[in-house]
């Protein structure tokens, strides 16, 4: 059974980086669309960005556009996602998960995302 792990978050001051890993055990992730969302408190959770199993299609909020990258590893059963210019309002939990395909606009549906894990927390302040 496909177990995600998310991992890399911290503190950071406003315009750093960070990069975030998500880590699959108990089935290879070559076959499955990935996807980030995130959760700051007292707000809606907030698709981030999704990558196809081929990496063909990578989707990206337009809150993140320019700034977060998400990439992936077959071979290391990783999918990353590589943030610069961090802002305050990126301050959030990050969770990755299964998603059936790349499309990430419209209203969050949770019903979109499988197999998350119990996030990483970042946090963006001076």
């Amino acid at each position: 059974q496909l177990q995600l792990a998310e991992s890399g978050g911290g503190l950071v001051q406003p315009g750093g980086s960070l990069r975030l890993s998500c880590l699959a055990t108990g089935s290879p992730i070559d076959g499955i669309h990935i996807g980030w969302f995130r959760q700051a408190p007292g707000k809606e959770r907030e698709a981030v960005s999704c990558i196809s199993s081929s990496s063909t299609v990578t989707t990206i909020a337009r809150t993140v556009k320019g700034r977060f990258t998400i990439s992936r590893d077959n071979a290391n059963n990783a999918v990353y996602l590589q943030m610069n210019n961090l802002k305050v309002e990126d301050t959030a939990v990050y969770h990755c998960a299964r998603r059936a395909g790349c499309n990430i606009g419209g209203p969050f549906r949770e019903s979109d995302y499988l197999d998350w894990g119990q996030g990483t927390q970042v946090t963006v302040d001076s």
